[in-house]
């Protein structure tokens, strides 16, 4: 006779894995299908920008990740936060400042991933399986590309961007000082978030650049791309020198038009992806996951698990906040990736205002943060 599950899971990354310890601390019994997958050909080099609300909900569940595989720190707490112009002589900028709590953490992916597998393992309640078992609810986890979500029929609107993401990590001839940089110049985006601790001197490198000079970067020796780098930004950390290949994957603004069924429901990447400029795509999928928990915790006694009612309180509770912040990061790219210069010297002179207004630029970066409580149901 076959295990009966409360909850099976499709999908075992980060989103998948916090959901699935938030529900089996709630007593529920979860399978975790995770799929085989080849083994990558290169070492992962995706860091994750993390904000208040994500911090507190990893660290409740005791898998905010403390080292790297090379046992550096695996994150990376933002002091400061600067978005400027790039090839200018005198660059309008803004510049935020963390009060008491870091603006952000900057958080090493397979480090992350690693702490929430060895949880996932010593947690009772959770299986590891490759297939997807009956559950009373389905939660679909595996990501945008999920052949899981449109197999079961769930429609999903994708509006490619004309950028591909190029990611690589580089080692700073001068210490990042716990700031976060970003410029954009001529319709491109490039941020450059530090690494290894508060004194480190190395960065990830996330570039939004159209799909041609994305080609011609990644074809680049690695020495070649941290050196175009370094140019781009005006040597603002001093000589990069690369450390390991580069990656890239295009970029796109989608969601799901409908998060439920009965007894299905998505989350993370599978019900929304969005341009990583403002660095919110992981705080959202953590979202998503303390959204679901939080409902199906508080659902009435004789109310199943699978009841799409019951769903829909998710899906309210997280649509209209995830629709919101997507069309903000899909404006901040057109206004920054715009190369007509009216618009430029627009987005100048409200640079130029907006660093001036300091009660604005508080509020501005709490938002980003997420709320500071408790995030765990």
């Amino acid at each position: 006779m076959s295990k009966k599950y409360d909850v099976a899971i499709l999908g075992a990354g980060v989103v998948g894995q916090t959901l699935a310890l938030l529900l089996a601390r709630d007593r529920l019994r979860v399978a975790l299908v995770r799929r085989e997958l080849p083994a990558p050909p290169a070492p992962d080099i995706r860091a994750y920008a993390l904000n208040a609300a994500s911090h507190t909900l990893l660290d409740g569940l005791r898998v905010w990740p403390a080292t790297t595989t090379d046992g550096a720190p695996a994150a990376t707490p933002v002091r400061h936060m600067w978005v400027a112009e790039a090839g200018r002589e005198r660059p309008a900028a803004v510049r935020f400042d963390a009060a008491t709590a870091p603006l952000a953490w900057i958080v090493d992916v397979p480090a992350l991933e690693t702490t929430l597998a060895q949880a996932v393992g010593f947690q009772p309640g959770i299986d590891l399986l490759t297939e997807r078992p009956a559950a009373a609810l389905t939660v679909v986890s595996e990501g945008k590309r999920s052949a899981s979500r449109d197999a079961l029929g769930f429609e999903f609107d994708v509006r490619p961007y004309p950028h591909t993401a190029v990611a690589a990590r580089l080692r700073t001839e001068r210490p990042h000082g716990g700031v976060a940089r970003q410029w954009f110049h001529q319709g491109e985006v490039l941020a450059l978030l530090p690494l290894d601790g508060d004194g480190g001197h190395a960065v990830a490198l996330v570039w939004s650049v159209p799909h041609e000079r994305a080609a011609q970067l990644r074809a680049l020796p690695p020495e070649g791309l941290a050196a175009a780098v370094a140019q781009a930004c005006d040597h603002a950390l001093g000589a990069l020198q690369p450390l390991g290949q580069s990656a890239g994957w295009p970029l796109e603004l989608s969601r799901a038009r409908r998060w439920v069924q009965p007894g299905l429901a998505l989350a993370g990447d599978a019900a929304h992806a969005m341009h990583p400029l403002a660095g919110q795509g992981l705080n959202v999928g953590l979202a998503d996951a303390a959204a679901l928990a939080r409902v199906l915790r508080e659902r009435e006694y004789w109310r199943d698990l699978g009841d799409l009612k019951l769903l829909r309180r998710y899906e309210r509770a997280r649509q209209a906040d995830v629709t919101a912040l997507s069309w903000v990061t899909d404006g901040l790219f057109g206004l920054f990736g715009h190369t007509d210069s009216r618009v430029q010297a627009l987005r100048r002179w409200g640079l130029l205002g907006f660093d001036r207004l300091g009660a604005l630029k508080q509020w501005t970066a709490q938002q980003a943060m997420g709320p500071t409580g408790p995030a765990t149901p």
